[in-house]
């Protein structure tokens, strides 16, 4: 079955969201859980996130694979800029990754695909678009963060040429399903 690539339309709001989920071991669930409001379905919370326009975490970052019509991947990325004026997150679980990024990079923060349809070359595929993207914007290439505990995507990210440049260590929480070190990964 042929895949394809496309930018992401509002639409895909919720496909974006479900991937989110798959992609960041529950700190997608624990960040959505802080901003819902009693009874809201977390789910719910992230598509209306990723519904928004013109902000970080919205359909407009994102890249879409399909195939047979349906979305089968998404690869969410942003540029990283340093913002000096940015007040401090005090939240115990979100404030370790605080100083974790690169000014100047692609950040991508969700590279995702469904069951089956991964170990295909399509993680390749999206990193060529990421970087693509980050040459027409003038970055200093791309950067991401990675959990120790998910030792094939790091493999996969170093072969791709990323280097672990940074650590940090994972609050313990109930909705976060990986313990250890957090890495940021560059690639220039």
């Amino acid at each position: 079955m042929t895949v394809e690539f496309r930018s992401a339309v509002r639409a895909d709001a919720r496909e974006i969201a479900r991937l989110f989920q798959i992609s960041s071991e529950g700190a997608s669930d624990y960040i959505w859980s802080q901003i819902a409001e009693p009874g809201q379905d977390l789910l719910d919370v992230g598509t209306i996130r990723y519904a928004r326009d013109d902000v970080d975490f919205s359909y407009q970052n994102c890249l879409i694979a399909e195939a047979g019509g349906q979305v089968i991947g998404m690869m969410h990325s942003y540029v990283m800029r340093h913002d000096p004026l940015a007040v401090p997150t005090t939240d115990p679980v979100l404030a370790p990754y605080a100083d974790m990024e690169v000014p100047d990079t692609l950040y991508i923060s969700s590279l995702a695909l469904h069951e089956g349809w991964r170990n295909r070359g399509l993680g390749v595929q999206f990193l060529a678009h990421a970087q693509e993207r980050a040459d027409q914007l003038g970055l200093n290439g791309l950067s991401l963060i990675d959990y120790a505990a998910n030792t094939g995507a790091r493999r996969f990210y170093e072969r791709h040429g990323f280097e672990i440049i940074k650590t940090c260590q994972v609050t313990p929480h109930p909705m976060i399903r990986v313990t250890g070190d957090a890495y940021l990964m560059h690639r220039p």
